[in-house]
């Protein structure tokens, strides 16, 4: 069994690679090596530890890499980095005993350029190696060796920036059994990021990296301590991290923030390390924004977003000015070192060639998405079709091919989800796709969509109990405890986790709901940020969510709309006890103990923009950490709830046939977005195709009456979707 590498950055790239090759040639080096990481705070400053190995046997060492064929003050850079990482430790009580660490730190020079004449008649006190001898030094340095327990007590310290994750300011609940007091338990136990989480922020791509994952999973924290790890290390490169949802900004900030501080002691340099929106405008830095700054850049029209919506339509106004000016650029500026995009479903491909034409070589480009939670019913193309063919006619991205650097995937996929419990994010997933969705009369199944690679739901944390994960056959599928931790449902009841509730009007909806925050702020110990509601429909959320948030105003609880009463950089109001109401698009990317989705009948249709109406459900109910309330009126939220009682009564498993490519494309064409000027188009002309047949089946028209060659026209239309079907 060979090391483990995780493999970060630093500044010394040939030194890493060379040490991380002498380990693979040593299969009795076990245990993790870490390459450019842990970043420690000193007085003089941050000081990266460019290399740290971690086994059972050997215990713990500290690698000081040297480029180059001169030593340097060796000895005071091993005993710097022993003295801070110890101070780091020490900081953990499970790791000291009697203020001494109960793991010896031993460190060594790792030198590949100094020649071999060099290293002789050196300090004997201080290991060096030009990496020809490295298990012999290794061994001669006499570790103890460790136990599994102190083994992963100590990679966990290592690796620890749990503070970052949990909670704002501490919780005062007064009963161990209230919601508030399950909420607590729930962050403490979720606060500490993951191996495969930490592996994320960590792994660095020299050229274009993508990070999958679940609602929940982590992809925008993972991007977040990304960034702030790049600009630790490297805090002269010029970094962007950039969103599609406004209110993130907020979250990215206070991230980025904690991290920097945590890891180096100081502030991050603003003016390097830049949190700007995808669109941007004039108004200074804060207004600024990636597409804004190509253009000023590159010297090219900008467009704002009511010329482009004018030019292009509403839905694709980013998309063309992106275009545009990927058209009108013959040569684009760099502007950055790297560029981390979140919620790139939720953007258009071109903005992502926009931001990789926008960097330095090697054109460092992260960007993270949850294809499911694509709010613009359309997913990702793959790499090739967004970043194209190079001067050689090869992909300039290929994620199919085998990664290069050892320690760093360039397709990073989060499977564990940390935030939805599994009978909520099954639930999610039953709706999202219509997995039990009640079939219209004319059509085979009741699917919205899925997905064009079927590996894909192993994936993201499912696995196969019945049937084949094929195109064409049954399966049944359910998640693993791996990829749903228990500990996410087992805080409540089954039934008190996800709720589906029916009322006679709005106005009882809006009664019940009140009530029920009423007694989640007074009874339940839960804060005014533990709560969001949230209307999925974005055309109806003021005039919808209006009545609702008078009544809670006269019942003395205080509630803002997010990006209206507030910046719209602003999600949750910190500032004020108040209640978060939302439409579904500043809802990406937020979370809350309990999560209210009123109005929920508007997320039932049929033909166009299903998909779409249907992912934003999905997004809504992925909102929650614990608790759910769906809630709705009328015949349509009667079916969202029969499909919610088919997916409890299969015990939370996905079950149904699954499509061929024919079928695929069937649900695209069939439940595809469009515009509201197209919807009303197609009502009208199905309402005037409706009313020929019924003028014919009267006999107040007859066929001859018609046109021969529309006639004609139809037939052969008919038949071929007949002869398709």
């Amino acid at each position: 069994m060979v090391v483990n590498v995780v493999r970060g950055t630093n500044s010394k790239p040939v030194a890493s690679d060379a040490l991380v090759a002498s380990f693979l040639e040593q299969p009795q080096l076990e245990g993790e090596l870490m390459i450019g990481f842990p970043i420690l705070g000193a007085s003089s400053g941050p000081f990266s530890v460019d290399a740290l190995y971690l086994s059972l046997q050997y215990g713990l060492i500290i690698f000081d890499l040297i480029e180059g064929p001169d030593l340097g003050p060796y000895q005071d850079r091993q005993d710097d980095a022993v003295r801070l990482l110890s101070s780091k430790l020490l900081q953990h009580k499970n790791l000291a005993k009697k203020n001494r660490l109960r793991i010896d730190i031993e460190a060594i020079s790792f030198a590949p350029g100094v020649p071999r004449l060099g290293l002789s008649g050196l300090d004997s006190e201080y290991a060096v190696t030009d990496g020809t001898d490295l298990l012999q030094v290794v061994q001669e340095l006499d570790q103890e060796q460790i136990d599994e327990d102190l083994f992963l007590a100590t990679l966990s310290a290592i690796q620890n920036i749990s503070s970052l994750r949990r909670s704002r300011s501490p919780r005062i609940v007064k009963s161990s059994t209230s919601r508030g007091a399950k909420l607590q338990v729930l962050e403490s136990s979720i606060a500490t990021l993951d191996n495969i989480q930490n592996r994320a922020v960590r792994e660095t791509i020299e050229g274009v990296q993508r990070i999958r994952g679940l609602a929940g999973s982590g992809k925008t924290i993972v991007l977040a301590l990304k960034a702030a790890y790049l600009h630790a290390q490297h805090p002269d490169w010029r970094i962007a991290v950039t969103f599609n949802t406004r209110s993130l900004k907020d979250q990215f900030t206070r991230l980025i923030t904690g991290f920097v501080i945590e890891q180096t002691g100081e502030e991050p340099i603003w003016d390097n390390l830049r949190i700007v929106n995808s669109w941007g405008g004039r108004g200074g830095p804060e207004r600024s924004g990636i597409y804004f700054e190509f253009c000023e850049a590159n010297k090219i029209e900008y467009w704002d977003f009511q010329s482009a919506k004018r030019a292009y339509g509403a839905d694709s106004a980013f998309d063309g000015v992106c275009t545009a000016a990927l058209a009108n650029t013959e040569t684009p500026k760099s502007m950055y070192d790297a560029i981390l995009v979140d919620e790139a479903q939720d953007l258009p491909p071109n903005f992502l060639k926009l931001c990789y034409f926008s960097l330095t070589e090697p054109r460092r480009l992260v960007y993270a998405y949850d294809e499911l939670q694509s709010l613009s019913g359309s997913g990702l193309p793959s790499p090739i079709e967004i970043f194209g063919l190079d001067e050689r006619g090869m992909p300039r991205v290929d994620f199919d091919v085998e990664d290069t650097t050892i320690g760093a995937r360039r397709d990073i996929v989060l499977e564990k989800c940390y935030r939805n419990s599994r009978p909520v994010l099954v639930t999610a997933h039953a709706l999202g796709f219509g997995i039990y969705r009640r079939p219209a009369s004319d059509a085979g199944t009741g699917l919205v969509q899925m997905f064009d690679q079927p590996r894909l739901w192993e994936d993201i944390g499912y696995e196969v109990v019945d049937g084949n994960l094929q195109a064409g056959t049954q399966v049944a599928l359910r998640r693993t405890e791996e990829s749903s931790p228990l500990f996410l449902e087992r805080h409540s009841p089954l039934e008190d986790l996800i709720q589906f509730h029916n009322f006679k009007s709005q106005e009882a909806q809006d009664t019940w709901v009140a009530n029920e925050i009423s007694k989640n702020i007074n009874e339940d110990e839960l804060r005014y940020e533990d709560i969001i509601v949230i209307n999925p429909n974005p055309r109806t959320s003021r005039s919808n969510l209006s009545p609702l948030r008078a009544r809670l105003l006269k019942m003395g609880i205080n509630n803002h709309l997010a990006g209206v009463d507030t910046s719209q950089d602003i999600f949750f109001n910190h500032g004020a006890q108040s209640i978060t109401f939302t439409g579904i698009y500043r809802a990406k990317g937020n979370e809350a103990g309990m999560i209210y989705i009123v109005n929920a009948h508007e997320g039932d249709s049929s033909g166009p923009n299903l998909a779409l109406v249907r992912n934003r459900l999905f997004t809504a109910i992925t909102r929650s950490k614990a608790w759910v309330r769906v809630i709705g009126f009328g015949d349509k939220m009667d079916d969202l709830i029969r499909e919610f009682e088919m997916t409890r009564r299969e015990n939370f498993k996905l079950r149904f046939k699954y499509p061929t490519a024919a079928e695929r494309e069937e649900l695209r064409i069939v439940h595809r977005e469009v515009s509201i000027a197209e919807e009303t188009q197609i009502n009208s002309r199905r309402e005037s195709i409706s009313g020929l047949i019924d003028d014919l089946e009267r006999g107040s028209l007859y066929l001859q009456d018609l046109d021969p060659s529309d006639l004609a026209r139809l037939s052969k239309l008919l038949g071929n979707n007949s002869d398709a079907n």
